[in-house]
Order: C-alpha cells, then sequence, then structure tokens
C-alpha cells in the first residue's frame, strides 16, 4: 500500500516539529505557510526555531519534506493538519478566528478525499461547529512542548481523537499515519478530545502550584523541597514524571489559556471553577519570587543597586518569552539598574534594561543575579568569576542550578526556592 502524503498547514512550533516527525516516520510532508520568506528559508535548511536534535533530524530526513508558500500544493495530500498558533491575550484569552478563516481557504483548496485535522488548540465546541465545511474533520489533541518539542512529536505517549461519531473509525489514511509512531489511539467524541487537553494541563497546573505552595512553607520551617520530592516520586499515585520541580509560575501562555478556558466555561454553564481561578492567582503570585527576594535585600527598587539577569525565555531550550517570569521581574525593577544575558532570546525584548552579550558582562558590577531561565549554561557558574566581577554577594537562583557547596565557599548568600535562608 503506498503511504499516504500528509501535509501541514502554518509552519509553526507546532507545524514544524510535527512535519519532521512525519518525515522521520517515512512519509512525504508538505508544510504550507503564507509567508514566502520563512518558506524560502526552510527549503534553504535554515531552520527558524530552536529545539535539541531539530536541526541533525531535519537534514536526515530532508528529501521527504517539501515546502511551499502556494496553498494548492496541498490538493496531493492525504490528510491536511492545520497547525497554526492560536493568539491569547495577556487574561489567556483565545482569537479563534485565524483557525476558522484558515479552514475556510483550505477548503477551496483540499481535495475532496483529504481528512482535514485541526492541531491547533481549541475551545470545546470549535471543531464541530466547522464540520460541514469539510467531507472529513478531525480534532486530534497537540502534545508540543517547548524544549522538547521533537522527543514529544517523535515518541508520543498517546493520540487523542476527536471525530464527530467516534463509532465510525479514524478515517483509513491518518489510521496508517498515526499507527506508524506505535502508541495508544483514543478516540473519542469532539467536545471530550477539546476539554481532554485542557483537563491534561488543569492536572498539570494543579502539580506545578502544589509544588510552589508547599516550596514557600519549606523555606520557612526549615525543611528542604528537593528532600521531599523524591518520595512522591515514588509514590504510584504521583509518579516519577510528575512536575515536582520548584519554579515561577506557569508561562508560555497555553495553560494560562485553558485556565481561562475553564473559568469561563464554568461561568457560562452557571458551576464552580474555585480551584482553577486561584490557581490563576498563585501562579501570578509565583512569577514575584525573586522580586519579594530582591525587595527584602534592598527595599522597593533603590536607585544604587544594578541587577544582572541570567535568561528572558520563558523555560530552557526556547526562544519563547510569551509570560516570561524574567520579563515580568524586568518590568518590576524600575528602580534598579539591570544587565541581562540570555544564550538565544535578544536582550532587546526587555525593554529599560541593558542587554550583554555574555555572562560575565551581564554580572559585571552588580549587586545581586538572578537565574530566571533554568538554562544548562548557568548551571556551571564560575563562582570565583562572580565574587570578582560582582559588587555584591547575593545570588537568587530559584530552580537551584548552582552548588550551594560552590557558592557558599565564594562567599554568596544564595536563596533557592523551596530551601531555607541559611
Amino acid at each position: 500500500m503506498t503511504k499516504p502524503v500528509i501535509g501541514f498547514v502554518g509552519l509553526t512550533h507546532l507545524g514544524l516539529n510535527s512535519a519532521l516527525a512525519s518525515a522521520a516516520k517515512g512519509f512525504q510532508t508538505i508544510g504550507w505557510d503564507d509567508a514566502p520568506g520563512l518558506v524560502d528559508r526552510l527549503n534553504a535548511a535554515v531552520i527558524p526555531i530552536n529545539e535539541p536534535d531539530f536541526d541533525d533530524l531535519f537534514a536526515a530526513n530532508r528529501t521527504r519534506l517539501q515546502f511551499t508558500a502556494d496553498m494548492s500544493g496541498l490538493s496531493s495530500c492525504d490528510v491536511i493538519y492545520v497547525a497554526i498558533d492560536v493568539p491569547t491575550d495577556d487574561e489567556g484569552n483565545s482569537d479563534l478566528t485565524p483557525v476558522a478563516d484558515l479552514l475556510d481557504r483550505l477548503a477551496a483548496h483540499a481535495s475532496p478525499s483529504s481528512t482535514i485535522v485541526i492541531l491547533s488548540q481549541v475551545a470545546p465546541g470549535f471543531s464541530r461547529s466547522m464540520q460541514a465545511k469539510f467531507p472529513v474533520l478531525v480534532y486530534q489533541v497537540e502534545t508540543l512542548v517547548f524544549g522538547r518539542a521533537v522527543e514529544r512529536a517523535m515518541k508520543p505517549e498517546r493520540f487523542i481523537v476527536g471525530l464527530a461519531d467516534p463509532s465510525t473509525g479514524l478515517p483509513a489514511a491518518m489510521d496508517t499515519f498515526l499507527r506508524s509512531f506505535d502508541c495508544p489511539l483514543l478516540p473519542m467524541r469532539y467536545e471530550s478530545a477539546e476539554l481532554c487537553k485542557i483537563a491534561i494541563n488543569c492536572f498539570l497546573v494543579a502539580s506545578v502550584s502544589t509544588t510552589n505552595a508547599l516550596s514557600n512553607v519549606c523555606e520557612k520551617i526549615g525543611a528542604e523541597w528537593n528532600e521531599i520530592a523524591p518520595a512522591l516520586r515514588l509514590d504510584a499515585r504521583i509518579g516519577p514524571y510528575a512536575y515536582l520541580k520548584p519554579g515561577l509560575g506557569i508561562s508560555g501562555g497555553n495553560l494560562e489559556r485553558d485556565l481561562k478556558n475553564v473559568v469561563d466555561m464554568a461561568d457560562a454553564a452557571g458551576v464552580d471553577a474555585g480551584p482553577i481561578q486561584e490557581y490563576r492567582r498563585f501562579s501570578v503570585h509565583s512569577k514575584d519570587w525573586v522580586k519579594d527576594r530582591l525587595n527584602e535585600a534592598f527595599g522597593n527598587a533603590p536607585v544604587d543597586k544594578t541587577i544582572g539577569v541570567l535568561g528572558l525565555a520563558y523555560k530552557e531550550n526556547t526562544h519563547s518569552t510569551k509570560n516570561s517570569p524574567a520579563l515580568r521581574l524586568i518590568e518590576g525593577l524600575g528602580g534598579y539598574n539591570t544587565r541581562v544575558f540570555d544564550p538565544v532570546v535578544s536582550g532587546s525584548v526587555a525593554p529599560g534594561c541593558i542587554p550583554t552579550d555574555g555572562i560575565e558582562a551581564c554580572v559585571e558590577g552588580c549587586d545581586a543575579v538572578c537565574i530566571m531561565t533554568p538554562w544548562d549554561a548557568f548551571k556551571d557558574l564560575d563562582m570565583v568569576m562572580l565574587a570578582e566581577r560582582m559588587a555584591g554577594k547575593l545570588l537568587i537562583d530559584p530552580y537551584g542550578l548552582v552548588d550551594r557547596s560552590d557558592s557558599s565557599r565564594a562567599g554568596f548568600t544564595h536563596l533557592v526556592r523551596g530551601v531555607p535562608q541559611n
């Protein structure tokens, strides 16, 4: 049997990693975007995203990847995924208009025999409202995790697929494609699949928020969270992969969007979503953990203090700064002199501070240094160099990247989330 041809509409982070996995599984893959410059760069093998292993896998599967700005080029595809980003505002509200508009355009170019798959995350009810545009429309839950996108695309835990009527089964071409990944397939009705994605994110938020709340308690009573977490990972009801690393709230946009979606759905249905509302509030509070430590040390934004900020991305192994704790911190440091460095993100995205080109330049003359993104490059900070270049001895390290014995020998006050201050 000839393998189906797979198409991707929208060469976003999601679209590119999904298309790469398709090609790596041996399928001819066509990616479309209406940005000709982006298409030209991809056809020239100029990669616009930062993901571990992406470049090597792209080079190894280049012959099965085709990129075009002409939507008619998708007419040969048996399965076409719509993978554009869904814009969200600062409150987590989604704008699904671009997805609906793109589906209208796609209806004029796709073959009537093609299976159209919405991979962009949409609210419950959206897929069914679009069903009449195509002979076969499917919704599939995306599993993108920035910084682990290639791994997640190549080795998915399962595929959650929404259908108009799950009793009909998956379309043949899509079934062939998904079964090549050798993972469980979970067909369900549209609305269940759409809500399933939101449910997954709500449970992740619960784990993140509980970890951060208990870390706050640890700091005050003499307990250390990193001693407690291994016991939780051995509990089968929680598990080895639970989100038990203290951090600075939820960022990136997707989780915030889903919390907002749940609150809106609950309000519309007249039911109580109290815990979800509290997760939203507590996440904002968690983002201010570093600023609170600075204010405890120096008061409210003294003009004679210089702060070094290491990391601008909202997490490691990504260039995204969506709802980044670092940018929120910088915005709140109006009275400080602020220097910034990130190995991937340009310092120019953080107005009101001094961009630098490396760690040493960033920490020069600083009274305190704050590690805001847990990049590997920051794990092995030379504490002797920091002591020589900095004006002060305060290291704020919410993720606990730096070895505390090294910082102690260099004379630093080293603040870690979930660890009492010595």
